[in-house]
């Protein structure tokens, strides 16, 4: 057996707007759609899935509180991702910036207020 690929999971309260916040202003593209209930985005090799439910994430308070993150995205220009970004209208929380573990880093929320790290190798 071998593992392929990990697929996350995110809760929304508003698919359609989800689906436009990853493909419009992150850059993502839609995998699919079941019906307004479920969806997939995908960035590279990689996809989310978006799952429509009645409430807010949990998750998302304690990920504030802990300085936690939902997703991390690694790429190979943290800079250039970050000004496109930046042109596309995401607020951003923290600027790119260096860390102690040697990444260069910053940070970002969906329109769910899930925290998103985008982050580089140095």
């Amino acid at each position: 057996m071998q593992i392929t690929n990990i697929i996350s999971q995110l809760r929304t309260t508003d698919l359609a707007a989800s689906i436009a916040f990853y493909t419009r202003q992150l850059g993502f593209t839609l995998e699919f759609q079941y019906e307004d209930f479920y969806a997939g985005v995908r960035a590279g090799g990689q996809i989310v899935h978006l799952k429509l439910v009645d409430e807010a994430d949990p998750t998302i308070a304690y990920v504030d509180h802990g300085e936690h993150f939902h997703l991390y995205l690694e790429t190979d220009d943290v800079v250039a991702v970050a000004d496109r970004l930046k042109r596309a209208g995401v607020r951003f929380e923290k600027d790119v910036h260096e860390t102690a573990w040697e990444t260069r880093e910053f940070v970002i929320k969906d329109d769910q207020g899930h925290t998103l790290y985008f982050g580089q190798q140095q």
